[in-house]
């Protein structure tokens, strides 16, 4: 049985149990939400994760953090340090987006290094072998996008990004209403290429039954990615957004009806004022589904610092109920990122998430508020360095502090405002 058909059954798995206790629920409060397809847990049942986790309504906001090789740049080793870091630095999961060299080698090895849920996005394989075999990936087959999905599953991967909402009917309204950027989602341009060039339906659609049947023998869940999601602010929250969300929507309630759990990807550039709103179509379309952002980017003006664009729109989406954030790094948009790049786009996004929990009450995020506040009160820069989400960051600046007094920062030396109020309390 699947984690969502055991829920359905009001059975609680030891994996639901483990889950829990780690969220600070109850068990049953966790399969209940597995069950109304609120929460999932990504977990193939082929593997056993050291560090599993569900994503959803009531749960600590999670994030993703983007691996892989590229056609420019496919040194395994590379992607090795990268989940590392990514892993160090407290990724709760992780997507292999490898385009370039041995693909299948590449997610086998990250596969194993892994101790967080492993995703990828099945049709870039496809793409890139059909391309080596016929000359071309306009040539891809359905076959040979189903086979790559089932290799996959049984090679170990916890969940696929599946493109199926874009179709040859939401797609029509990318001609009706033009664009700034057409679509800037990698895996949404393959196929869309793909079906003009054939002139058939987007087989992930088409076939969507079947990769159902691989999802359920596996229990993979299916995160339903958003190809037509805006790629400047000035696209967000349009037609053809919101026709794919509806789609979406209707795929995920086949998903559950065949007891494979999925989780809804969402934009992409929206601006602060339209993320409420995006946040609220998707659980009304979606059915409550876990709703899983990129940012989404606030602005489109900073290449570089695309890390905080998107740290500043992850936390204000899950605040208001989004439940699982993409990282951005600062070479979004720019290059291949490299392993400094994957640090802080986890850092920034993991200060995004929990900044939402802080704003969704969680007691868990609170507390170590508190705890960083009562060690900075009493002047305890170990403890403050121990506390801290990157503690080797802060405590190299606090060795570059080397004030007169030791208790102090050089920030404000003889006149620290913790100090002087301390001093007048005492009196």
């Amino acid at each position: 049985m699947t984690q969502l058909e055991s829920a359905k059954k009001n059975i609680i798995t030891p994996l639901m149990k483990k889950i829990a206790k780690s969220e600070n629920i109850p068990a049953c409060l966790l399969s209940k939400l597995i069950k109304q397809g609120k929460a999932a847990i990504l977990n193939n049942r082929t593997r056993k994760i050291k560090r599993p986790c569900a994503v959803g309504y009531k749960l600590r906001t999670k994030i993703n953090a983007n691996i892989g090789t590229s056609s420019d740049s496919a040194r395994l080793d590379l992607e090795l340090k990268k989940l590392k870091v990514a892993l160090d630095n407290g990724a709760d999961a992780v997507m292999d987006l490898s385009t370039g060299g041995n693909i299948a080698s590449v997610r086998r090895q990250l596969l194993k290094k892994s101790s967080v849920p492993f995703g990828t996005v099945p049709i870039y394989e496809a793409a890139v072998d059909a391309q080596r075999k016929y000359g071309t990936f306009l040539k891809m087959t359905a076959s040979d996008i189903l086979s790559a999905i089932e290799t996959q599953a049984r090679d170990g991967v916890d969940f696929f990004t599946i493109h199926a909402g874009i179709n040859l009917e939401s797609s029509k309204l990318l001609k009706r209403k033009k664009r700034i950027l057409s679509i800037v989602s990698r895996g949404g341009a393959i196929l869309y290429a793909w079906m003009n060039h054939q002139k058939k339906e987007n087989p992930l659609y088409e076939y969507f039954d079947q990769i159902l049947e691989i999802a359920y023998r596996y229990d993979v869940t299916l995160s339903l990615g958003d190809a037509l999601r805006p790629g400047s602010i000035l696209d967000a929250t349009d037609a053809a957004q919101i026709k794919e969300l509806k789609i979406l929507g209707k795929l995920s309630r086949r998903a559950g009806a065949n007891n494979v759990q999925s989780i809804i990807e969402g934009p992409g550039h929206v601006p602060l004022n339209q993320i409420e709103k995006n946040v609220i179509l998707e659980k009304k379309f979606c059915n409550q589904a876990p709703f899983y952002v990129l940012g989404p980017l606030v602005t489109d003006i900073a290449p570089g610092y695309d890390h905080i664009t998107a740290a500043i729109g992850g936390a204000v989406a899950a605040s208001v109920g989004a439940d699982f954030l993409c990282y951005v790094t600062p070479s979004e948009h720019l290059c291949h990122p490299q392993i400094d790049d994957v640090k802080e786009g986890v850092i920034a996004s993991r200060i995004a998430a929990h900044a939402a929990d802080l704003a969704k009450q969680n007691k868990s995020a609170s507390s170590w508020d508190k705890a960083i506040s009562l060690a900075r009160r009493n002047k305890d820069w170990k403890k403050q360095n121990i506390l801290s989400i990157d503690p080797l960051k802060a405590k190299r600046y606090r060795k570059l502090s080397r004030p007169a007094l030791a208790d102090v920062c050089t920030m404000c030396g003889e006149y620290c405002s913790i100090k002087l109020t301390e001093n007048c309390m005492r009196a």
